[in-house]
C-alpha cells in the first residue's frame, strides 16, 4: 500500500507487504500529490493543488508565500526524486513496502531531530499535514479520559479552517491522508470526545488585541476547567498566519504548573519559525510541537511532525491510540517501540516519505547557513519590505507582533525577527477617500499576481510596466483580519523561507540585495494590478 488511490479500493484494516513485480511505482510528481487529504489533489485544469502548487519545481515563480505553503524547489525534488528511485529498486525485488516505509521513516526521525539540536531524547510522530497533526494529538491525549478533555486554541482563521473539526474529532476533508472517502464535518468513527473553545486574536475591527487580554482570556478558560477536574490541552501559537504567538509563554508556563497534571502544552509551531534553541526549550517544559515541511521549511506541501518530550510521551504510551486514526495514521509513522499505536494499520505512505525528504534538504541547506548571516538578511529583508509597504499609498502594512518567547527563552536566536509581513490593499481612486479592498478584490489580486499578464491592453504600451506585469510572484494567500470602515478586509502576506535565506548567502551573502530587489518588484506588481485593474 503505497498511494491515496491504492487504499481506497482496500479494507482498512489491510496490511501491505510489498508491490507486484508488474505494480510500478509512481513517479515523484505524482507521488508528491498521494497520502494526503482533498486539499493535495491537483485541479485538472491549472494542475495546482488548493494552494496554488504544482508538485515539480517552478524556477520562473517568486516565491514570497511561505506561510501558506511552498512549490517544490529543484533541489527538493531532486531529493525526493533519489528516494523514488532507491524505494522503486528495492519494492521491484520484492522487498516489503510497508518495510521500506518504516525503515526510512525512523532515518528521518534521527535527522529531523539531530537538526534542531534535540540529543536527549523527543518521540516523533510523522502526519500527512498540520491538521492531520492536531487530530492526532488531541486523540491520542484523550483517549482515556472519562470526561471530555478541553481544547483551547486561537480563532481559525489565525492557524487552518480545518484545525478546529480535526482537535473535535471531525473530518476536516472529503478524504482522509490515508484514502478513505469521509464526509467533512462529520464525527469520525470511535473518536474520543473533545471540546474545542477558541480565543479571538483580533477586535472586530481588526486590530491586534492586546497580548495580556489574550492571555486572562486563555487563563479563564483553561482554569476554570482544570477546576472542574477536566483535562485541558492549551494551544500555543508560535507563528499564526500574520506571524503571532498567543497566548504568552509566560502564560503557558504559569498555567502548567498551576495546575500540574491537568494541564498539557501543545506548540503549534506549524510554520516553523522557529530556532532549535527554541524548539528545545519548548521540548525541555514538556510542550509537545508540531512542525510540518511545507511553509518557512519551503519543501512541497503536506509534512507533518509531532515532537513528543520524554515525559509527555510515557504518559501517553499507556492508553492505546483510538481506532478513529486508522483512516490518518500508519503504524510506521510513529516510534517503533511505541507499543500504543500496534492498533494501526501498517500503511506505506510514500507520497509523505518523499514529502520530507524534500523538506530536510531545505533544513540541510539552511542549518549551514550562519546564524549572524541569518539575522542579517532577515533583518535588511523586513526594513526594506516595511518602508515598502509605508511609503506606497495603495499599500499599509499590519502591525508586526512582538515575538516574546520569555521566560521560556531570551531573543539571541533569528527567530525574534518577524519573517511574515502581512498588509493589506486601498483603493486607486483617492477623491472617493482612502478605502480598503475588501476580501473578494483581495482574493482577486492574489491570483492574478500568478500570472504573466504582460499581453493584457493596460500593460501594452508601457515597457516598463509589460516588464513588471510579466512577474509572476506567489504571496501568502489572503488572510480575514476584520473590517475596515465597514469593509471586510484580508490581508496578504509576503513572506522569507528557509530556501530564500539559502539563496541570499549565496557568494558570501552578495546575492541577498537582488533577492530583497525581487521582492520589491512584487509588490510593486500589486500595486501595478490595483492601479491598473482596479480603477
Amino acid at each position: 500500500m503505497t498511494t491515496t488511490k491504492q487504499k481506497r479500493t482496500m479494507p482498512s484494516n489491510a496490511q501491505s507487504t510489498s508491490l507486484s513485480r508488474q505494480e510500478a511505482l509512481p513517479f515523484t510528481a505524482q507521488l508528491l500529490t498521494e497520502g494526503g487529504d482533498a486539499r493535495i489533489v491537483l485541479d485538472v485544469v491549472s494542475g495546482l493543488n488548493k494552494y496554488a502548487c504544482a508538485p515539480i519545481p517552478d524556477p520562473g515563480m517568486i516565491a514570497l508565500g511561505s506561510s501558506t505553503a511552498s512549490i517544490v524547489s529543484a533541489q527538493g525534488f531532486r531529493a525526493a526524486d533519489l528516494l523514488r528511485t532507491k524505494l522503486a529498486l528495492a519494492t521491484a525485488s520484492s522487498e516489503s513496502a510497508y518495510a521500506m516505509y518504516a525503515g526510512e521513516l525512523n532515518r528521518m526521525r534521527a535527522e529531523l531531530l539531530n537538526l534542531c539540536g534535540i540529543t536527549d531524547g523527543a518521540d516523533v510522530v510523522f502526519a500527512a499535514s498540520g491538521t492531520d497533526i492536531h487530530l492526532i494529538a488531541a486523540q491520542a491525549f484523550s483517549s482515556a479520559e472519562k470526561q471530555a478533555p478541553l481544547v483551547i486554541m486561537v480563532e481559525a482563521n489565525e492557524t487552518g479552517s480545518g484545525v478546529a473539526a480535526a482537535l473535535a474529532g471531525r473530518h476536516f476533508s472529503s478524504h482522509s491522508a490515508l484514502g478513505e472517502s469521509v464526509t467533512s464535518g462529520s464525527d469520525i468513527a470511535h473518536a474520543a470526545a473533545v471540546e474545542v473553545v477558541s480565543v479571538a486574536l483580533r477586535d472586530s475591527n481588526g486590530k491586534a488585541r492586546p497580548s495580556a487580554a489574550i492571555d486572562a482570556d486563555f487563563d479563564a478558560l483553561a482554569s476554570q476547567a482544570a477546576q472542574a477536574g477536566r483535562r485541558v490541552l492549551l494551544i500555543v501559537i508560535d507563528g499564526s498566519k500574520t506571524g503571532t504567538i498567543a497566548p504568552s509563554t509566560g502564560c503557558a508556563l504559569r498555567l502548567q504548573q498551576q495546575y500540574a497534571g491537568r494541564i498539557d502544552v501543545m506548540v503549534d509551531a506549524c510554520q516553523f519559525r522557529i530556532a532549535p534553541a527554541t524548539v528545545r526549550a519548548y521540548l525541555q517544559r514538556n510542550f509537545m510541537v508540531a512542525l510540518t515541511g511545507s511553509k518557512f521549511v519551503s519543501g512541497p506541501t503536506f509534512s507533518g511532525a509531532l515532537l513528543i518530550p520524554p515525559l509527555c510521551a510515557r504518559r501517553m504510551r499507556k492508553n492505546p491510540i483510538p481506532e478513529a486514526l486508522r483512516a490518518y495514521s500508519s503504524r510506521a509513522d510513529w516510534p517503533q517501540d511505541w507499543d500504543a499505536a500496534v492498533a494501526l494499520d501498517q500503511i506505506a505512505n510514500f507520497g509523505l516519505l518523499l514529502r520530507w525528504e524534500a523538506a530536510l534538504s531545505e533544513i540541510r541547506a539552511f542549518r549551514a547557513v550562519p546564524e549572524e548571516q541569518v539575522i542579517k538578511f532577515l533583518t535588511a529583508f523586513g526594513a526594506a519590505v516595511q518602508a515598502k509597504l509605508k511609503s506606497d499609498p495603495l499599500l499599509e502594512p499590519l502591525p508586526l507582533p512582538t515575538l516574546d518567547r520569555e521566560p521560556l527563552v531570551g531573543a539571541t536566536s533569528w527567530d525574534h525577527i518577524p519573517t511574515i509581513h502581512p498588509f493589506l490593499l486601498f483603493q486607486p481612486n483617492e477623491a472617493k477617500g482612502r478605502s480598503a479592498l475588501d476580501g473578494e478584490q483581495t482574493l482577486k489580486i492574489y491570483r492574478l499576481l500568478q500570472s504573466d499578464l504582460s499581453t493584457r491592453k493596460e500593460f501594452g504600451s508601457d515597457k516598463a510596466a509589460s516588464e513588471l506585469a510579466a512577474l509572476r510572484c506567489q504571496f501568502g494567500q489572503p488572510v480575514s483580519c476584520g473590517h475596515r470602515d465597514g469593509v471586510p478586509v484580508s490581508a496578504l502576506r509576503i513572506c522569507v523561507s528557509m530556501r530564500m535565506i539559502v539563496q541570499a548567502a549565496a557568494n558570501d551573502g552578495h546575492d541577498a540585495e537582488s533577492i530583497i530587489a525581487t521582492a520589491m518588484a512584487a509588490l510593486d506588481k500589486t500595486s501595478l494590478i490595483v492601479k491598473s485593474l482596479l480603477q
